[in-house]
């Protein structure tokens, strides 16, 4: 047996036929599709930005110690942009999951918790 945490009070027992019936359930599917809609391609995103700056910092180290004002180098906006893109990332997923995944999650997790199933 596995448990799962609620809202309120201690966390029900779930069976293992319950997770692998969910597991089979179409909505959890779908929610798994949804989740990775957002995931895969902001992964791949950022790392392929991260990526980009190291073999820059690595490689053209002319072009990044570029000066572009007072004592901002290319370098040092790059760095900041790293922390500004993963901030950025951080907040749309934010947006994206409480519009396309937390609902339906809730209503599946009420639905498997409660025991009241459609599968």
């Amino acid at each position: 047996m596995a448990t799962t945490p609620t809202r309120d009070g201690p966390p029900p027992e779930v069976t293992e036929e319950q997770l692998a019936a969910m597991h089979d359930d179409p909505r959890f599917v779908e929610l798994k599709r949804r989740l990775f809609r957002f995931v895969v391609p902001a992964t791949i995103g950022f790392l392929a930005w991260y990526l980009l700056y190291v073999l820059l910092s690595a490689y053209a180290r002319d072009f990044m110690g570029t000066v572009l004002f007072g004592h901002f180098n290319v370098a040092l906006l790059l760095g900041l942009g790293q922390f500004v893109s993963t901030f950025g990332i951080a907040w749309a997923y934010s947006r994206y999951a409480s519009r396309n995944y937390d609902e339906h999650a809730d209503a599946l997790h009420d639905e498997i918790v409660s025991g009241k199933g459609s599968s």
